[in-house]
Formats: structure tokens, sequence, C-alpha cells
């Protein structure tokens, strides 16, 4: 058995879900414009260029979801996936995904995207397993805080060995081993895995994976 990882945004998907996300709920009426607007744009700019604080960012977005309650926020969710997220899922996207479920490999999907926003995403593309920021809850509801380690940067490693860990595997558990990202962000994870794949990367992931003779392909 082979083991395919996937990332998310700007890989499976042509686009950022979680940008998405906070537009959308700018465009609701849900966020005010002014100050929420800014702060998006500000921390994708730090992630593009690989500074982003993951804990300053889970604090931004995942404060929007302790406010309101869940039947609102699925409802929200909903509207999210068929205006924003549909639009984004790629036919060559969903090939590749299809084409590993067909021989049989292991298949997760490896985001620093909370799990509100990803798990019905993951659901669309046919994937069982989800590695991504988990929500804290109290009493059923959102506290607005992440829980256990975000798989961000060096965190994907963590939480894929501590996922492979619950299933008494390991990366060397499998014949073959496949990261697709667009990140530099994801170096950590990619230098990982036996078969790492650049999807439409940045500048500096699409300079490693050259230097480095990794595959580079485009879902676009």
């Amino acid at each position: 058995m082979e083991l395919a990882l996937f990332d998310l945004d700007n890989t499976l998907l042509s686009g950022d879900s979680d940008y998405a996300w906070a537009q959308f709920l700018i465009e609701q009426g849900v966020l005010e414009r002014a100050a929420y607007e800014a702060k998006n744009e500000h921390f994708f700019l730090q992630y593009k260029t690989g500074k982003l604080d993951i804990n300053e960012f889970l604090d931004f977005q995942l404060a929007p979801l302790a406010r309101h309650p869940r039947e609102k926020l699925d409802e929200w969710h909903a509207e999210f996936m068929r205006t924003k997220i549909k639009p984004m899922i790629q036919a060559k996207a969903i090939e590749l995904v299809q084409l590993h479920r067909g021989h049989g490999d292991l298949c997760a999907i490896v985001t620093s995207t909370n799990t509100f926003i990803t798990a019905p995403i993951a659901r669309e593309f046919g994937v069982d397993h989800l590695l991504a920021t988990e929500l804290e809850l109290r009493d059923g509801k959102f506290t607005g805080k992440p829980s256990g380690t975000p798989p961000f940067r060096e965190g994907k490693v963590t939480r894929l060995a501590e996922w492979l860990g619950s299933r008494g595997q390991t990366l060397a558990s499998f014949s073959s081993s496949w990261f697709y990202s667009d990140s530099m962000n994801d170096l950590p994870l990619l230098e990982r895995v036996t078969q790492p794949v650049a999807v439409d990367p940045d500048e500096t992931l699409r300079q490693v994976a050259t230097g480095r003779g990794w595959r580079i392909m485009s879902l676009e």
C-alpha cells in the first residue's frame, strides 16, 4: 500500500479556503469589513512569504466561531461551499485524488485550515482522512481556540506521525509516500516523503523542487 497526502489550499483548491471564509463572513456582514479585511490580507501575505505566526492567525481566524451558534455557522458554511469552495474545486484535482484512491492508496488531506471549514471539503473530494487544525469545544460550542498541534510547517510532520502511530504505522510502513503541495511552508513534510510533488508551486518551492529534482505539476 502507498500513502497519498494532499495539501488543500492552492493545491487541491484553486484558492485559499481560510482566506475565503473570512472574506465570506465580511460579505455576509458578520465581520466588520474595515478591521477584518485588512487583517485577512495581512495574514495572507505573511503566509505567502513564509512568515506566518500560526498562533496569532488562529486567534484571528477562530474567534468568530465562538460568537455564533453552531446551527448558524453550519447554515453559513453550506452557502460558503456553494458560492466559494465548489468553484475552486479543480477537475484535475478530483482526478488526482481518484487516481490514488483507485490504486487502493491510503489518502489524507493535511492542512492547517481548521476542521470546521475543511471537513465538508474533504468529503467533497471523497477523502476519509483529514489532518487539520482541531477546534476546542466546551459544552458542544466552539471556544475560538485550537486543540492540539496545528498542522502547520513542522506541525504537519508531528500530526502525521501521531495519526499514523494511532494506526500502528509509520512512513516506513508504505512502499511509497506522496505529498502534493504548493507551498514552501510545507517543506518539512515534503522532505520526509519518498515522492514529494510541487503543485503550481510558489517561487521558493519551485526553486527547491527544481534543485532537488522533485516532480513539478499543475492542476490548473
